[in-house]
């Protein structure tokens, strides 16, 4: 699993209206995409809970031949026309858990990106992280959890989307649409 994120920052009179009728026209693009398990639709607004506007999706690939042909073709080419090329953060995949609401449309997600921190013992800070995406996995109202690390900077990234209302810490968007056409095929667990 790969997970991959671009935040475009948008500025404070933004009309983000514009960012939900860009995502209902085209976020069906991606429903069928090959080798993407999800893609969250993830959007947050100035003042509710958030100190930017900011259209920032999130990606769960199982396999880099997905997101290549993502950021090399057409999909990721018409972000960059209307917005300019944005850096694409992504990471390695740790864990998915599929939660107690998998069924459910998710209405919210959680991010949460952590530092991992100098010294001490590498496989038990991730090893305490993966014990956090499952117990946030069997929290009521969880859809899924997915842990990623960045071993460039150790750094991990939490996402966890849910049905309702988060009670989860992080960074808070709202979930304008997913894509699922390979969500079946990420793998559940731990991740090596």
């Amino acid at each position: 699993m790969h997970a991959m994120q671009y935040e475009i920052t948008l500025p404070a009179d933004y009309d983000m209206e514009i960012i939900r009728k860009r995502v209902a026209a085209k976020g069906h693009l991606l429903d069928d995409f090959p080798g993407l398990g999800i893609k969250a639709y993830l959007m947050r607004e100035r003042g509710e809970d958030s100190p930017v506007n900011q259209y920032a999706p999130f990606y769960l690939w199982n396999a880099p031949e997905g997101m290549n042909a993502f950021l090399w073709g057409p999909g990721f080419q018409g972000v960059a026309n209307d917005f300019g090329r944005p850096e694409v953060q992504h990471w390695t995949g740790l864990a998915y858990e599929e939660g107690l609401a998998a069924g459910a449309a998710p209405r919210n997600a959680v991010r949460r990106k952590q530092r991992i921190p100098e010294g001490g013992d590498l496989a038990a800070v991730i090893d305490e992280a993966v014990r956090e995406t499952q117990r946030l996995a069997r929290i009521h109202g969880v859809v899924c959890a997915a842990l990623a690390v960045d071993p460039r900077h150790w750094e991990l990234v939490h996402l966890t989307l849910w049905e309702g209302s988060p009670k989860a810490v992080g960074d808070r968007f709202e979930v304008l649409h997913l894509c699922e056409p390979e969500r079946a095929a990420l793998g559940r667990g731990r991740q090596w």
